[in-house]
């Protein structure tokens, strides 16, 4: 019959289980790869974050923009008989129109204001209808750096293509350019993405 010494006993509990160097290597080795994993993770986020950051602006603009031209389109002599344009510039804009398909005829300003392209509607009120109430304004693009760049927001042509550069030959306005340039931080790349549109004023085409 086979004896087991008190050796083997301790070899033999020793190889079952790890030892306290063996789990703290074990731990360290853990954390090291968590850590790792977290640090990629991280990375890929903020590499990724201003790319998604700039197409919501992006996608946020090109609807405010959409929704302008649907307007401008719309131009049309207001609910008094007021020419439909009532005045132009780079960056601001006022005319009337139907924005929301009731019988009266609203008056509209779109305008720049530091990093946001805004609409202010005004509803006529009163008989015979005036203008006199306060805009409700709304934004309509965010991150929009034509203002820091110089860049003008609307451009206006006249009913032969012409660029109309004195502005006070608005009553000439037939046609409308709009750019938009978005750019959530012109830090970083990508670059900035401008957005292009424009309206014919349907009411005044051929006059």
């Amino acid at each position: 019959m086979k004896h087991t010494t008190n050796c083997e006993l301790l070899t033999t509990n020793y190889s079952r289980g790890m030892t306290f160097i063996e789990v703290v290597v074990w731990i360290s080795i853990s954390s090291l790869i968590l850590l790792a994993l977290t640090e990629a993770i991280l990375y890929f986020y903020r590499s990724n974050r201003y790319a998604i950051e700039q197409a919501t602006a992006v996608t946020f603009a090109q609807r405010g923009v959409d929704k302008m031209v649907r307007h401008m389109r719309e131009a049309a002599y207001s609910s008094e008989g007021a020419f439909p344009i009532v005045s132009i510039a780079a960056n601001d804009f006022v005319f009337y129109a139907d924005t929301n398909s009731d019988p009266l005829i609203e008056k509209v300003h779109l305008y720049g204001e530091g990093q946001f392209l805004k609409e202010g509607i005004t509803e006529p009120s009163g008989d015979p209808p005036t203008y006199s109430g306060p805009e409700t304004i709304s934004t309509v693009a965010e991150y929009a750096r034509n203002l820091d760049q110089g860049i003008p927001l609307f451009r206006y042509f006249d009913k032969n293509g012409v660029e109309i550069t004195n502005y006070s030959q608005w009553a000439n306005t037939r046609f409308v350019n709009v750019s938009v340039v978005v750019n959530v931080d012109p830090n970083k790349l990508p670059n900035q993405f401008v957005l292009n549109s424009s309206a014919a004023l349907r009411n005044l085409v051929g006059k």
